[in-house]
């Protein structure tokens, strides 16, 4: 490790700088899916620099092909897991780009749960599975590997809900879902760094399932529910109350996937067609969405995460 000590001459500030950390901008990783025509799940792995547009690139893939999954991630791991008949848990390093190892299992099989995350908890929660939405909440230690353990039940057994994935430092919400034989307007929440279930939030503007969710420190942004399927609407997450509009989305679609940096929030894909569009807001404010660019592959059900996240102010 290099002497950072005293003053530096030119040659020692040549030396020495290879030991500085490089900064990384924050990137978004979307992964896995159900690509258009034929039906067919994907484990590919695409990632973007958030801060920039453009089209996606190859980071690598998950242990096995799936949708219907959900994502959270810390600066250094993302966490991918659940989908169709399958409790798997894979993550990546999200300092290097390839494929992903096992992590663990969560206690059931969920299609369509959610997830979000502080810097060192992931959250999982609700889900379709084996025949019936779900209302548990579970979570994993990101530094470490091993299977889930038991945070609490939402308020009501939810599968296609919206989270503020990553989350903020403190609260995890939970928006809108389907019971099985009804969508739901509820938001929901949860205290990350705590165990228990989950309490009444306030409502969003409708009743919707299949909606997309992401975040700041500060504020909850969600797009593309499947009843209004281009509406984005938000909510300050250290109040409690109704969500407000927000703007419309490039696209009308639903099951897409999220991913945000500190300052901007990305769409990607979605269900109908599935499509390849990615579209982005800067979340701190209001209006439309502007495009993006394109996914390798037009897919949906796919997970969103981030290496920077709302634990990191």
């Amino acid at each position: 490790m290099p002497n950072y000590q005293g003053v530096w001459s030119l040659s020692e500030q040549y030396q020495n700088a290879s030991g500085w950390p490089k900064y990384v901008a924050p990137f978004a990783l979307f992964a896995g899916g159900r690509i258009s025509g034929g039906g067919t799940d994907t484990s590919s792995v695409d990632y973007v620099t958030i801060s920039t547009t453009g089209n996606a690139t190859d980071f690598g893939d998950l242990t096995f092909a799936r949708e219907g999954l959900a994502g959270a991630s810390s600066s250094t791991r993302g966490l991918v897991g659940g989908g169709y008949n399958t409790s798997n848990v894979d993550y990546v390093t999200m300092a290097s780009t390839g494929s992903g190892s096992n992590f663990g299992n969560l206690s059931y099989g969920p299609e369509n749960p959610t997830a979000f995350s502080n810097s060192t908890r992931a959250i999982f929660a609700g889900g379709y599975a084996p025949s019936s939405s779900r209302n548990e909440i579970e979570y994993f230690t990101i530094a470490s590997t091993g299977n889930a353990t038991d945070f609490g039940d939402m308020t009501a057994s939810l599968s296609s809900m919206g989270s503020n994935s990553p989350a903020s430092p403190t609260r995890g919400l939970i928006a809108g879902g389907y019971t099985g034989t009804a969508r739901v307007n509820t938001i929901q929440y949860v205290t990350t760094a705590t165990t228990g279930n989950a309490l009444d939030f306030g409502d969003l503007l409708a009743a919707v399932s299949s909606i997309t969710g992401c975040s700041d420190s500060t504020r909850a942004v969600w797009a593309n529910p499947l009843s209004t399927s281009n509406v984005i609407e938000y909510a300050t997450i250290a109040s409690t109350g109704n969500s407000a509009d927000f703007g419309d989305a490039t696209i009308s679609n639903y099951n897409r996937a999220a991913a945000a940096s500190t300052s901007r929030a990305v769409y990607a894909g979605g269900q109908s067609g599935p499509s390849n569009v990615m579209d982005y807001v800067t979340i701190q404010t209001t209006g439309n969405a502007t495009d993006f660019g394109d996914l390798s592959t037009p897919r949906g059900g796919s997970a969103g995460c981030s290496s920077a996240h709302g634990g990191l102010s």
